[in-house]
């Protein structure tokens, strides 16, 4: 079955660093494009970044642009997330997330907390 596994949050000073990374089993990875969204409290999920199956192109959402770098290693089933200046406002859980035959499917999410 579908699987994907987050990792890599936690709690973190305002402008500093994180990768999160996303560990995909049960389907043709590759073969499909991938994406990073988060949900705040009391918030929508959001799309956060996404990237084709081959990784050639990427799209971000504009509070995010510049500071978050999306990534994939098909070899190896995994899709990060690199987030550099991070701000209050990044606090939120962060789920990856692909579509098959018209179902999205996510993982448990991850915990990021933007705090000094």
């Amino acid at each position: 079955q579908v699987q994907l596994v987050e990792s890599g949050g936690g709690l973190v000073q305002p402008g500093r660093s994180l990768r999160l990374s996303c560990a995909a089993s049960g389907f043709t990875f590759r073969r499909y494009a991938m994406r990073w969204y988060r949900q705040a409290p009391g918030k929508e999920r959001d799309l956060v970044a996404d990237i084709t199956a081959g990784g050639g192109s990427t799209n971000y959402a504009d509070s995010v642009k510049g500071r978050f770098t999306i990534s994939r290693d098909n070899a190896k089933n995994t899709v990060s997330l690199q987030m550099n200046s991070l701000k209050p406002d990044d606090t939120a859980v962060y789920y990856c997330s692909v579509i098959l035959g018209g179902n999205n499917y996510w993982g448990q999410g991850t915990q990021v907390t933007v705090s000094s």
